[in-house]
């Protein structure tokens, strides 16, 4: 019952405090590492095709697996000198690997500036959260993009790490980040990691499948709790859910979408070049700010559902075993 109460307290620890600036996080260190390791296996491997592909593999493999290690081996190694130790290393690996109340935040700034301030505060402030070109983004196109990232990031910030947890404690969770954090740093189609950055975009299209599904039905579930439209919400995701050219990416959008009765996606830029995305959901009303505070509380909806079916379903294996 240990990783049930890890995981417990540091879903409580996220929905509490966050993401404190001062504290130390393994994200961080992570992001180092990758750039670190990046450098040293471009010169190690030919600047080829056939080069980068192989450097990008040995990467997508080194991080996960050494994080595994390392944090296993923490982990180990504390247990030995005391229980309490071990356990209080694994709330709070726990509590760093959920990012729900950060989502929350940073989303909430958006919806803030966009009420309160000025457009390109707004653009700033999603900027922080998305990986698009933000500059000439309308009001819309901000709300929306806020919107796209809250959905999105409810499977990698809040479900996947928590599945992940409840399978293999915190050392599988931030096995889980690493491979998250690989995506969002090398898994671009850009001619600097189109191929460098293939084998770490597979890999986390192999972690998300489970999670962006069971993501996608808990904010359905959320909507039908919290008085959105469930039945469009459903409707949506099984007609647009594979409207994306990731295979996990429009699972929560098309959800989320159907959920607040708004079309989501649709041409985006990144790093100036425009990417005909096709549009989920259904164009029965513009998106407005307050589309933002209505995803956060599909969010935490979703949040409280995954800690209570996967910590309930953790927790009745041991019983029963």
């Amino acid at each position: 019952m240990e990783i049930v109460a890890a995981a417990v307290l540091g879903f409580l620890l996220d929905l509490l405090l966050g993401d404190p600036a001062w504290m130390p996080h393994p994200v961080v260190l992570m992001g180092r590492c990758i750039t670190w390791l990046e450098t040293g296996l471009r010169r190690i491997f030919p600047a080829s095709s056939r080069g980068e592909l192989a450097a990008g593999a040995v990467l997508a493999v080194l991080l996960p697996a050494g994080t595994l290690l390392v944090s296993g081996g923490v982990l180990c190694s504390l247990g030995m000198v005391h229980p309490a130790l071990r356990l209080g290393m694994e709330i709070l690996w726990s509590w760093q690997a959920l990012a729900m109340r950060g989502l929350r935040d940073e989303s909430r700034n958006v919806y803030r500036a966009l009420t309160a301030g000025t457009l390109e505060q707004a653009r700033r402030a999603v900027s922080r959260i998305v990986g698009r070109d933000t500059q000439a983004l309308t009001e819309e196109g901000v709300t929306k993009a806020a919107v796209e990232t809250v959905a999105e990031n409810f499977s990698d910030g809040v479900v996947a790490p928590m599945l992940y947890l409840l399978l293999g404690g915190a050392p599988l969770a931030l096995c889980y980040k690493a491979v998250n954090t690989l995506d969002s740093m090398v898994g671009y189609k850009n001619d600097r990691y189109l191929y460098f950055g293939r084998a770490s975009a597979r890999l986390d299209d192999g972690a998300n499948w489970i999670p962006a599904r069971l993501a996608a039905l808990l904010l359905i579930a959320a909507a039908a709790l919290g008085g959105e439209d469930a039945p469009a919400a459903l409707r949506v995701w099984r007609r647009d859910r594979r409207k994306h050219a990731s295979p996990n990416s429009a699972q929560t959008e098309a959800a989320m979408a159907g959920a607040l009765g708004v079309e989501l996606a649709g041409p985006a830029f990144y790093f100036g070049q425009r990417y005909d995305k096709p549009a989920i959901g259904d164009p029965l009303r513009p998106v407005v700010p307050g589309d933002i505070l209505r995803a956060n509380r599909l969010l935490y909806g979703g949040g409280w559902l995954s800690l209570a079916l996967l910590g309930g379903l953790r927790a009745a294996l041991i019983w029963l075993l």
